[in-house]
């Protein structure tokens, strides 16, 4: 059986206990902006439920022109204010650097990509940076972000200060 096949099956069965739907707008005014790192259980670790929060996930975390996209749909639109940014440990970003991430999948697919990948050695200092990046956007409402890193090892978050 493939894995969406076992997705799906899954879903039948969580289907029959479904609470109902909530409303759009996330109930706690919160986005939250993290790696897409599957060691990561984002709802347990933050304490969230259904329709608490906003959830943009993507490699390492990063603030790309797409996540200020999300965000400013996020607040314009369904009323956010606060930024929550979730780094980890032993990121997968931290172990190639841009240019011989683009040599690779140019490589294996013939076709350089036109975007960066922005890795990055040292987690706090680039969790320093998408608070700076979220800051200089002239498109967002509200600037009020916290920023952590999540250690894969104990579980546990830690603030980073801008």
């Amino acid at each position: 059986m493939a894995e969406y096949e076992q997705m799906l099956a899954a879903n039948e069965e969580w289907a029959k206990s479904f609470p109902g739907s909530k409303p759009v707008a996330p109930g706690r005014k919160t986005a939250v902006v993290a790696c897409m790192d599957s060691r990561i259980p984002l709802f347990g670790v933050l304490g969230l439920a259904v329709g608490d929060a906003h959830v943009i996930r993507n490699a390492g975390g990063v603030i790309t022109e797409d996540t200020i996209r999300s965000l400013t749909i996020s607040q314009h639109v369904l009323g956010t204010r606060e930024i929550v940014l979730v780094h980890h440990t032993d990121c997968g970003l931290q172990k190639t650097d841009d240019a011989g991430l683009a040599d690779l999948v140019e490589q294996a697919t013939g076709h350089r990509p036109p975007w960066a990948a922005r890795t990055f050695t040292d987690v706090d200092a680039d969790v320093r940076e998408s608070i700076r990046l979220l800051n200089e956007s002239p498109y967002l409402l509200s600037k009020d972000i916290c920023g952590t890193v999540y250690d894969v090892e104990t579980g546990r978050l830690r603030q980073v200060e801008p």
